[in-house]
């Protein structure tokens, strides 16, 4: 009669484990090569953001509080440039800030579902009153203004969807960047709407 060393119980342990782990890495394999496929073929990418218009109605600021009271309507449109993926825009926040600190409340824009080639064209007004202003920030803007020109961003905060055909994804953020450059003719030493233009189309920083 064979003596049994006991160790027959931890070889099936052992093998059961591999078959286990070559199991999870060949649906591994296989996962990553579809993702692959369905990107080759979609080729998706994000959608692209322009910002059309920037009128400034109100730059009101009070030194001795400092406190900036803005007043700014934009026009954005966005376009989706894929041909297969479809994009639901569930929340759209909208708001202009002056070398990063923000000026205005975020305006919410309503949600919409852009098609492949799409384009869609909000223009919310802006509002910020009464903002708490820090004094180097109000003495850059004084500058500006008086210099003759204006450097804003206008900025979206959101969450969207991917759609391919009945497949809806989960959610993703959504951060776009639009720098409104405004001129006027002349300046006159202290901020205010009055004489700024905005000059010209221009292309928005996308981040998904």
């Amino acid at each position: 009669m064979g003596k049994d060393c006991g160790n027959h119980g931890d070889d099936h342990f052992r093998n059961g484990c591999r078959r286990v782990l070559a199991v999870f890495l060949f649906l591994a394999i296989i996962v990553g090569i579809i993702s692959l496929i369905v990107y080759l073929v979609l080729r998706p990418t994000h959608p692209r953001f322009y910002l059309q218009d920037a009128s400034l109605r109100q730059l009101d600021l009070s030194n001795a509080s400092s406190l900036l009271s803005t007043s700014i309507q934009v026009t954005v449109a966005s376009r989706n440039p894929n041909d297969r993926v479809g994009v639901y825009y569930d929340r759209l926040d909208v708001y202009a800030s002056y070398k990063y600190q923000q000026i205005t409340v975020a305006a919410s824009l309503p949600p919409v579902y852009q098609g492949h080639g799409d384009v869609d064209v909000w223009s919310p007004v802006l509002d910020g009153p009464n903002v708490p202003f820090a004094p180097y920030l109000a003495s850059a803007i004084s500058q500006d203004c008086q210099a003759g020109y204006l450097i804003l961003q206008v900025k979206i905060d959101g969450r969207v969807r991917w759609k391919v055909g009945s497949w809806i994804s989960g959610h993703y953020h959504l951060f776009v960047t639009c720098p409104a450059f405004l001129v006027t003719s002349g300046g006159n030493g202290a901020p205010g709407a009055s004489g700024f233009k905005f000059q010209t189309t221009t292309y928005c920083h996308v981040e998904v």
